[in-house]
């Protein structure tokens, strides 16, 4: 009887459901959920927010939210009859703001469907601004509430919001005469997204012209519809011409541009523009050609003289951030410099001088949070902590030592309030799903916004993902992620897979959310998946950084063979059965490996890979190389094209046909390099635009299906 009640009692416990491995299927069927992003009002106390297609209203005091409209109402309205352009290339890169907040606090900006729309939140209604057949981009309401500037074509318009009046203020605007509107290249290396400025008074816009004519054509064309779609892209490789671009000044109003004197001018890049705060003159933030002096130009709006308020050299390159602010009513302003090899921030006064160094150590300031002038203190995001996380700080603007803010290791996300009072802080870690939660300026958190999505946890078997430190022969520590396979056996031999990036202004190894990924697939098809951050890679400061200046490649393989030497000692991986595979300059490095490190190696794929770096953009290629002509043997020596004859393993190469950042270009002449040397290797191309994977299943089962092939 006994024994019988026993069974009896085990039978009637509750089965614990089996966690399901992660496939390709369940990669497919995810829907990520895209991270909160609040655009804040005026008073710092409300943000809205964009959340399943519709716009919500945030309320901190009382910790209420409410539903404003459906976006898809807005974007019915905007019905577009205008052709597409010949030059989808147009518009990559432009940042449209498209929810604003007037001044008031009272009313919304609202871009959708390419029209624009004036909501009223008391009214809870909409009207409609403007009903083109054009799109409406890179809209901005003026400081004082009462118009809207934005592009239509290449020219830049100002619309009286009351009346529904349009005024064009420039009329010279062509394909290859651009205002108010950014090349290619501009926006995609120097991450400049819009093209024009309100004065704080409201009475005149900067504004942007490029005059991209010398600039080549390629041939990009579009193969699906019949006949082909003939679609050619502006795009200047490495020492060919750059757009020719001036910055000008015209009233709100209309009438001339007057084109303000920014000294020499002859193949520099201007990068960064800022207003001062009595709209008396506009800061120019000046670089030449290979980006290794900068100047800080003060210019008279009224047409004066420039002058330069602060020159910066630097032995291998200049990083541009977004980390300026302004001070003081405008009589000082901050300034982030890596002039110590990690990036730190500066006070300045107008007139140039340097005032204090707020922060300093072997760690960076990566991003300026936010400034309290009332309280006398800067927030912002650093590797202080470890370079691996990301945590928010505030300094005093007197200097002094920082103090943390936000308290759970892991990576903090965070967008600040007008003022600094409140903070919206998006965290995870290795083993934390991303939550988001809103915080007061002392870190105390006020509200949960959005909780983790545990259901992945209790779903699926995430395999745990582990931080690896790497010592180096000569010293220095390399970070590396590793999964081991499902059902882990230390006594077993297991293939590899190494995932690679390591390129300039990426990190792919931080204490942060992984979840469903094909790396999770990789290991639960009995992979060892393995991925090291080389030196040249973000997160460890200036210097470590540049140790790639003018030789890329080198410096990066010999990091990774320090990774695979550790991986091999931990005793569970085959040597004989490694694969490697990445994207962009992932690629190019995959290409790198394979190719100049032959004994390691048995399958690689490598997609969207540069091969020749003279087929790349002139911003980012001169930056790390310095151009062609100063520096052939290293332009030699990076290019895969030229060891094609030492291929050993198993190749896959992958490429978008219109691939408007790596040009198809590069797996093409690397496809005809493999082909002379005798060399067998698979390829696929996918008729799609632009960089990234867009048939990411396919992509998927194609790579696992060719890693299972040569690796097993």
């Amino acid at each position: 009887m006994l024994v019988s009640l026993l069974l009896v009692a085990i039978l009637s416990i509750p089965a614990v459901a089996q966690k399901k491995p992660v496939t390709l299927e369940a990669l497919a069927a995810q829907r990520p959920t895209p991270p909160l992003s609040p655009v804040w009002a005026p008073d710092g106390r409300r943000f809205v927010y964009t959340e399943e297609g519709k716009l919500w209203l945030y309320d901190i005091p009382s910790r209420n939210k409410r539903e404003l409209v459906a976006l898809a109402a807005l974007s019915a309205a905007a019905v577009k009859t205008e052709e597409p352009s010949t030059y989808p290339w147009e518009n990559r890169g432009v940042r449209d703001q498209n929810i604003q907040w007037l001044p008031g606090g009272r009313e919304l900006l609202i871009r959708a469907g390419g029209d624009l729309f004036l909501f009223r939140l008391a009214a809870g209604g909409w009207v409609q601004l403007t009903t083109t057949p054009q799109d409406e981009r890179d809209p901005k309401v003026s400081p004082d509430g009462r118009r809207v500037s934005f592009r239509r074509h290449h020219d830049l318009w100002v619309l009286d919001i009351a009346s529904r009046r349009e005024t064009r203020l420039t009329h010279d605007g062509s394909e290859s005469l651009r205002n108010a509107e950014l090349d290619w290249v501009y926006p995609e290396e120097l991450a400049l997204g819009t093209a024009h400025w309100w004065s704080p008074d409201s009475t005149r816009i900067a504004y942007l012209q490029f005059d991209v004519s010398r600039q080549p054509l390629y041939p990009q064309v579009d193969l699906l519809p019949l006949p082909p779609r003939y679609e050619p892209q502006r795009y200047p490789k490495a020492g060919e011409p750059n757009a020719e671009v001036r910055l000008g000044v015209v009233a709100a109003s209309g009438g001339p541009t007057r084109w303000l004197d920014l000294g020499d001018a002859n193949d520099k890049l201007l990068a960064r523009f800022y207003w001062l705060p009595d709209s008396a003159g506009v800061l120019v933030q000046k670089l030449n050609r290979t980006q290794n002096r900068q100047e800080l130009i003060l210019a008279d709006s009224a047409g004066g003289k420039a002058r330069v308020l602060l020159e910066e050299s630097d032995p291998y390159w200049i990083n541009v951030r977004d980390n300026f602010r302004w001070l003081k009513g405008g009589k000082e302003f901050l300034w982030w410099s890596e002039r110590d090899g990690c990036g730190h921030l500066y006070r300045y006064t107008t007139d140039g001088r340097a005032i204090t160094q707020l922060t300093r150590g072997d760690w960076e300031v990566t991003e300026v949070a936010g400034v309290d002038e009332k309280n006398g203190y800067v927030y912002y995001v650093s590797t202080q902590a470890s370079p691996l996380e990301r945590q928010l700080y505030r300094v005093s603007l007197e200097g002094g030592p920082p103090q943390r803010i936000t308290s759970r290791e892991g990576t903090h996300a965070v967008s600040m309030s007008p003022g600094a009072e409140y903070f919206v802080d998006t965290y995870s870690s290795l083993s934390t799903p991303p939550s988001t939660v809103l915080c007061s300026s002392d870190g105390r958190e006020i509200a949960t916004l959005r909780p983790a999505d545990t259901k992945i946890l209790t779903e699926y078997e995430i395999l745990p993902v582990e931080i690896v430190p790497v010592k180096a022969s000569d010293g220095a520590i390399l970070y590396a992620r590793l999964i081991r396979p499902a059902g882990f056996d230390p006594a077993r031999k297991y293939p590899a897979v190494v995932v690679i990036y390591g390129g300039p202004h990426a990190q792919a190894v931080r204490n942060a959310w992984y979840g469903l990924s094909f790396d999770q697939v990789l290991a639960h098809r009995g992979f060892v998946v393995w991925q090291l951050d080389n030196r040249g890679s973000a997160g460890r400061g200036h210097l470590w950084e540049a140790a790639i200046y003018r030789n890329l490649g080198v410096r990066e393989l010999e990091d990774q063979k320090e990774g695979l030497r550790h991986l091999f000692s931990l005793g569970f991986v085959d040597t004989k059965r490694i694969g490697i595979h990445g994207w962009s300059y992932g690629g190019y490095m995959t290409l790198y490996c394979l190719l100049n490190a032959p004994e390691l190696f048995r399958a690689g794929v490598a997609g969207a890979p540069v091969t020749d770096w003279r087929n790349y953009d002139t911003i980012y290629t001169e930056r790390y190389m310095g151009l062609p002509s100063e520096n052939p043997e290293g332009y030699r020596r990076s290019s895969p094209v030229h060891k094609a004859e030492a291929l050993r393993a198993e190749l896959l190469l992958i490429h978008n046909l219109e691939d408007d950042n790596v040009l198809v270009q590069n797996t093409i002449q690397m496809a005809a390099a493999l082909q002379r040397a005798g060399k067998h290797f698979a390829m696929m191309l996918y008729p799609a635009k632009g960089h990234g994977a867009q048939n990411r299943r396919h992509l998927n089962s194609l790579m696992l299906e060719f890693f299972e092939r040569t690796l097993k």
